[in-house]
């Protein structure tokens, strides 16, 4: 069971950081904080999974505030929509996928994580990474315009 914990948390701090060893050491720290705040957690409130997860979501949205070198800022009110075709997603594998997520600039990448992954909204997102809502919804629009291009270059290859 534990061995399940740590593929899927680790698997989740991979799509915030561009190598191993950064998802290892995002994943240790948040696992270090599991452990000085195990007596916070409240078993009526969630699953413990639920709790550990969360973690280490926070956790990794530190390691990317951390290593933002600089923040561009714009202030958009509507995303522009990119559409990729569904079939083309389905055809590649989650490594593929991880790999090319992996390639973004760091807040774009964890913009799109936490919205088209994590499932959070604009202003949640904009209040984690501290920036506007505006400024999530085009990093999002940027990621999701680099994750078609890689996509389709990759077709072209192909």
């Amino acid at each position: 069971m534990y061995r399940n914990y740590y593929k899927v948390m680790i698997q989740l701090c991979l799509r915030y950081t561009k190598n191993d060893d950064d998802a290892t050491e995002v994943l240790n720290n948040a696992f270090l904080k599991v452990f000085h705040n195990l007596q916070r957690y409240n078993p009526t409130q969630g699953s413990l999974y639920t709790w550990i997860r969360t973690i280490v979501v926070h956790s990794c949205i530190d390691f990317v505030q951390k290593n933002m070198r600089t923040v561009q800022y714009y202030d958009f009110e509507e995303e522009a929509e990119i559409m990729t075709d569904p079939e083309v997603i389905n055809k590649m594998d989650v490594m593929r996928l991880l790999h090319f997520i992996r390639q973004l600039p760091a807040a774009t990448q964890a913009v799109f994580n936490l919205f088209a992954i994590e499932g959070y909204k604009h202003k949640e997102i904009g209040q984690l990474l501290r920036i506007s809502e505006g400024t999530s919804k085009w990093h999002l629009s940027e990621a999701r315009k680099k994750l078609q291009q890689m996509i389709l270059s990759e077709e072209v290859e192909i």
